[in-house]
């Protein structure tokens, strides 16, 4: 995921260059800053309190976390970290 405002030019040298699928994208209701609101490994994605529910889909399918967990049987500690930071935001 690469800043929005990077050029279509750019964002295919960058891939082709890293071999990765490159898509341009916002968190934090279009906040430019990616790094500064979102954390991502294999397993799980989280984002700034300001992310939208269209800027989530965008980074879980970019990342394949949607669905993941049931086909590769998902330990229980990620769904209770889940469930916990909803707990506490909630």
């Amino acid at each position: 995921m690469v800043h929005p405002r990077t050029t279509v030019e750019d964002i295919e040298e960058l891939s082709s260059l890293i071999q990765v699928p490159l898509v341009a994208g916002t968190v934090n209701r279009g906040s430019d800053v990616l790094g500064g609101g979102m954390v991502v490994n294999d397993w799980s994605a989280f984002v700034g309190l300001d992310t939208t529910g269209t800027e989530i889909s965008v980074v879980e399918s970019i990342f394949k976390l949607s669905g993941r967990g049931q086909q590769q049987g998902q330990s229980n500690i990620v769904t209770d970290m889940r469930s916990s930071l909803i707990d506490q935001l909630s």
